[in-house]
């Protein structure tokens, strides 16, 4: 599912990325909405056919209509400033979630956020290693990466995985020391590899040569909202309560990405942010509707619960001892 690697087309974008501006990226890849649009009519924001449960499927714990994980990719300094204020957030509505962070990018390890993060009942995974597109160039540089990516997993005790760009080789991830990646997406035409999992549910990729439990993939199944409200450039977060009545009905895996990066946390309008009021919205959407009827839990507990539910058929459980406590 999703596995491929990325084409030459994206591989030749990441190439000359660095050197249009940013602004001038946002137009060029809006010109392109209309045929994306075209071309994926019934498929995107719901593929229905992603719906389908997977076979011994028997639910979620505790009888729960739905699983609903948060996600956030932090993709620069002035994001990383905004960890907090979308923690705080989301803490008022009894929301945990996972804050992926850039190892060796645009800001330094932020080893006293990380803690708070965790003392606060969040999670804190791995997202790329540069974030500059070019992690899948060739086999045995993503060999000598990953050596670097397994660093920091172990001294940031994390155990969760997201390639910058959704760029993936589900097939090379195996090189990680990870329970679960969130790589992948059930549809999504706006991303450089646009080939979807086409499931709302976890999934296990097993190692080629079948030996070893291989990892648990997440798939992101509500828009990002980088792709809503940038993109796209909706001024409410009506699609994401849409796909989320859909997901509730079928039963599956609601996974979100927010980037703090484009939040909007003042009074006044941001060029290149959306106003966190759309996030108060889609969350009060959230605990009017299905108040009792969701399971929220970290992108790791998740894995976990999926690894070792005692209905789960292949691989063995994987070794908890080493998990960092929930």
């Amino acid at each position: 599912m999703a596995g491929g690697s990325p084409g030459p087309l994206a591989r030749a974008y990441f190439h000359v990325k660095p050197f249009i501006p940013r602004p001038l990226r946002w137009v060029l890849r809006r010109v392109r909405i209309p045929r994306i649009m075209r071309r994926n009519a019934g498929l995107w924001p719901i593929d229905e056919g992603a719906g389908e449960m997977p076979s011994g499927w028997s639910g979620w714990p505790d009888g729960k209509r739905f699983a609903l994980v948060l996600t956030h990719d932090v993709e620069s300094a002035e994001g990383l400033s905004r960890v907090r204020d979308l923690a705080g957030l989301e803490m008022e509505y009894g929301f945990r979630s996972s804050f992926n962070l850039i190892p060796e990018g645009p800001y330094e390890d932020p080893v006293e956020l990380r803690d708070w993060l965790g003392a606060n009942g969040f999670e804190v995974g791995v997202h790329d290693l540069n974030h500059d597109g070019h992690l899948y160039d060739s086999r045995e540089a993503f060999k000598r990466k990953a050596e670097s990516i397994n660093s920091y997993l172990g001294k940031w005790g994390a155990v969760g995985f997201r390639s910058g760009f959704m760029l993936r080789q589900l097939d090379w991830l195996h090189d990680l020391n990870v329970l679960y990646d969130t790589s992948t997406f059930d549809t999504d035409p706006f991303e450089p590899q646009p080939a979807g999992s086409h499931t709302i549910f976890p999934f296990v990729v097993p190692p080629p040569d079948a030996k070893g439990p291989g990892y648990v993939e997440l798939s992101y199944t509500l828009p990002q909202d980088s792709t809503l409200f940038l993109l796209l450039r909706e001024k409410t977060p009506e699609i994401w309560k849409r796909k989320l009545d859909w997901i509730a009905r079928q039963g599956g895996l609601a996974l979100v990405n927010i980037h703090p990066d484009y939040v909007n946390f003042g009074d006044r309008e941001v060029s290149g942010r959306y106003p966190q009021s759309h996030l108060r919205e889609f969350f009060n959407y959230i605990r009017d509707h299905y108040a009792d009827a969701y399971w929220n839990p970290l992108a790791r507990e998740l894995a976990l619960w999926y690894r070792n539910r005692p209905s789960a058929s292949g691989p063995p459980p994987v070794d908890t001892s080493d998990l960092p406590p929930s």
